[in-house]
């Protein structure tokens, strides 16, 4: 069954919680730290959780966050609803661990899903089926450290069976306060083996009777509806639906210690890598301690966003993949007769496709100016004589002119087989 999801393309992750008042990494310097995070602190836990003391952002303004995503031409958002951690930024009455008890002592949630839906965005929740804070998971203590992701301090099964009513109460808050919801985003799966420790597909069952149309990600184990890599853009497309999720920077929540920013054109080619391979890329944003974002994450939302407006949007939102990668060295897209071609370098003169139908190639232009392009055909001679639809290459002059400084895009439209 297809969704929105099969051909949103792009969408704004959110990590945002306590530890942005501090400017450390979310929840994970509290453990002493990721390797898969080179700029993630170490800190005591007390230190760690007083930040709840000082969660106070008195600069939060969703509406803004939710213009700017629309404006960068994205179709959703996830929002870290709870992080490891265990601090709830939503009203829970499973837990007084939560932004109700902090400084700011309002819904965050409630707020944001009701600006990112006036943007005509589709809202996410991010939940973490692990919890370090709460005392029947049970919480995790300096002794514990340093952090084992497969060796962890484990609960009594009255404990579990605690935890686990306090897991699918939340869930359930979630999918009741805050109207239609589209995905749910779990994570911290890894922590309790066997996964059905989990009760993975009961707690599936509960979220489908509350939210029937809501997609589960595939952190919940043997329940996904999508597949989630991280980090990267896979060389191979999964085989089922598939988002990418991926930070600006090397650091998931605001972390003032790390500068190491991708540049906007490398988050515009790995927007049309993951076009190109049917995917959608999920790309992160880090919320400061007082609810701004950081300026190096508005700039650069603010170059992906005049780039999609310069009608590059139509080749990545609502579009199929292209063509195979021996048929052109890029990647490539679809909507109905038109291909997209999408040059992440410089063309030297001209580019190439093969496996095309030459005799039936309507147009070739520039999809920013319009610009209509020279091309020129061919095929093996047998063909000519003998196929009325030939299959041959296609070679297109892109001049100087036409060329982006982040990402050329050729729309190749084909007449359709009467």
């Amino acid at each position: 069954m297809t969704t929105w999801f099969d051909t949103a393309r792009f969408g704004m992750f959110i990590h945002w919680g306590l530890s942005s008042v501090r400017g450390w990494e979310l929840s994970w310097p509290m453990v002493g730290g990721n390797f898969a995070l080179p700029r993630c602190q170490s800190v005591s836990i007390a230190d760690y959780y007083a930040s709840a003391n000082a969660f106070n952002p008195s600069h939060f303004d969703p509406c803004a966050w939710a213009r700017l995503a629309a404006r960068a031409g994205m179709q959703y958002a996830v929002l870290t609803t709870k992080h490891h951690d265990g601090f709830a930024l939503f009203d829970t009455r499973r837990s007084d661990y939560s932004v109700m008890r902090a400084p700011y002592g309002k819904d965050i949630v409630r707020d944001w899903v009701e600006a990112f839906r006036a943007e005509g965005l589709r809202v996410g929740f991010y939940f973490s089926l692990s919890d370090w804070h709460h005392p029947d998971y049970p919480a995790f203590s300096e002794a514990d450290k340093p952090y084992d992701f497969f060796h962890l301090p484990q609960p009594t099964a009255e404990q579990w069976s605690r935890y686990l009513d306090v897991l699918f109460g939340q869930v359930r808050e979630l999918l009741t306060h805050y109207g239609p919801v589209d995905v749910i985003w779990f994570d911290g799966q890894w922590e309790r083996r066997p996964a059905e420790r989990w009760k993975a597909a009961e707690l599936r069952a509960m979220i489908k009777s509350l939210q029937p149309e809501i997609l589960i990600n595939d952190r919940l184990p043997g329940c996904g509806d999508f597949e989630t890599p991280e980090q990267y853009v896979p060389p191979q497309p999964p085989p089922q639906a598939w988002e990418t999720c991926m930070t600006m920077n090397e650091s998931w929540g605001y972390n003032a210690e790390d500068g190491e920013y991708k540049s906007p054109r490398q988050l515009i080619h790995a927007l049309c890598e993951v076009a190109g391979k049917g995917g959608n890329l999920l790309l992160n944003v880090s919320p400061m301690g007082d609810g701004r974002l950081p300026p190096e994450q508005i700039d650069r939302l603010d170059v992906v966003g005049q780039w999609m407006a310069r009608c590059h949007r139509e080749s990545v939102i609502g579009t199929r993949p292209g063509l195979e990668p021996w048929q052109f060295y890029g990647p490539s897209t679809r909507r109905g007769n038109v291909t997209y071609l999408h040059l992440l370098l410089k063309p030297y003169d001209t580019v190439a496709l093969r496996g095309v139908p030459i005799d039936r190639i309507r147009s070739v232009r520039a999809l920013a100016s319009g610009t209509e392009l020279r091309y020129t055909t061919r095929c093996a001679i047998l063909d000519r004589l003998s196929n009325p639809d030939p299959m041959g290459e296609l070679t297109i002059t892109v001049p100087g002119s036409v060329v982006d400084p982040y990402a050329t895009v050729i729309a190749v439209e084909v007449v359709p087989v009467a």
